[in-house]
């Protein structure tokens, strides 16, 4: 028997209680959140795995333990601390939101979705989570776990990302009104370590006994998955030029866009066309430059292979217009993303060897 609103909601508290993950995050059972504690985690992890995020939350937290701090920093050093964390405009935001906070907001988190979504940075999904898990608001919460979760409970038949529509009031059904923070998080811990992806572990599930995609026999199946499109191929150069005090020679690329604000080295533009003269692409005028290789990078919208060139320039050479010379000390610490470390990686290793010939655009 389909149980009602207020059994299924309590059968699912009693779990959680029993069962909650322990994140750098969540406070103890009856303490208290701290709203700028969830909102960065809920920022680190749009898109990206908890397994990933604790120890960037962690080393964020020791640098910047209050909101204040993060908005007194520098942009870059809040963007050197991101780098590798991938999706680089949450961090542009994160610095752009805690500074509109202290500045207009006196320090603190307005406590409302309808306010909290006027802030840098904070969508629908991240002022739910604010507003339930900080404030106990009553909040419809749905990331991927939840959405999954609730597409197999209902065996939701339209595939993903159209059923997003049908979620929000499925869940509505069975939403106790009591503890709303704690709700969101059962099911955001019921996804990540019951209802996985694959093979879920139905027989250790709360609310097994409601679940429509159970009974199907098939509940991997749900939810259903559009067809993928192709993923574009894009291809490009980079330069590495290391000068001979070991300095490195970089630019920053511009606030907006993808990698907005990141630390690069110079480069050819991406693009989907065949290869051409990647070195007529390269700074610093007729320096003898040799291929290192090549890399390979995903990003969401497509993926890139970058071709690799090296070279070694005079203590005095000249710095080209946006560039900046960063010593190896500076370069550990540099906003770089990890496609230009990737990059460095292979340019350093390359150099590490000896008898290669110079070559233009091939090895």
């Amino acid at each position: 028997m389909v149980k009602s609103k207020t059994e299924r909601g309590e059968k699912l508290l009693a779990w959680y209680d029993r069962h909650r993950r322990e994140l750098p995050w969540r406070p103890a059972p009856g303490q208290k959140p701290d709203p700028y504690a969830v909102w960065l985690s809920e920022v680190m992890l749009q898109q990206t795995t908890t397994k990933a995020v604790a120890a960037y939350f962690q080393k964020f937290m020791a640098q910047w333990p209050s909101l204040s701090e993060l908005a007194e920093a520098p942009v870059e050093a809040v963007m050197q601390a991101w780098a590798g964390l991938g999706y680089y405009s949450r961090a542009r935001n994160l610095h752009a939101c805690a500074r509109k906070l202290v500045a207009e907001h006196g320090g603190r988190f307005p406590e409302r979705e309808e306010d909290l979504r006027r802030l840098p940075g904070i969508g629908q999904y991240t002022a739910a989570a604010i507003a339930a898990i900080a404030f106990e608001r009553p909040s419809i919460v749905v990331d991927g776990n939840v959405k999954r979760v609730v597409a197999r409970l209902g065996a939701l038949e339209t595939p993903l990302p159209a059923a997003k529509k049908d979620i929000p009031a499925l869940l509505a059904s069975f939403a106790p009104n009591a503890r709303p923070g704690d709700f969101a998080q059962a099911l955001m811990d019921l996804g990540a370590t019951i209802c996985t992806p694959r093979r879920p572990a139905c027989v250790l599930c709360p609310l097994s006994g409601d679940c429509a995609g159970r009974r199907t026999g098939a509940p991997e199946d749900f939810p259903r998955k559009a067809a993928k499109k192709a993923r574009p191929l894009r291809r490009g150069a980079v330069f590495y030029l290391r000068r001979a005090d070991g300095a490195a020679l970089t630019r920053t690329r511009p606030p907006s866009g993808l990698l907005g604000g990141m630390v690069e080295f110079f480069g050819s533009a991406w693009r989907e066309d065949e290869a051409g003269d990647w070195i007529a692409h390269a700074p610093c005028g007729e320096i003898p430059w040799r291929f290192a290789g090549e890399i390979d990078h995903i990003f969401t919208h497509f993926a890139l292979k970058l071709s690799v060139f090296v070279a070694e320039a005079p203590l005095d050479a000249a710095t080209p217009d946006g560039g900046r010379w960063r010593n190896p000390t500076d370069m550990k610490c540099a906003a770089l993303p990890s496609v230009m470390r990737k990059a460095e990686r292979a340019a350093q290793d390359f150099l590490a060897l000896s008898g290669f010939t110079d070559a233009r655009n091939s090895p």
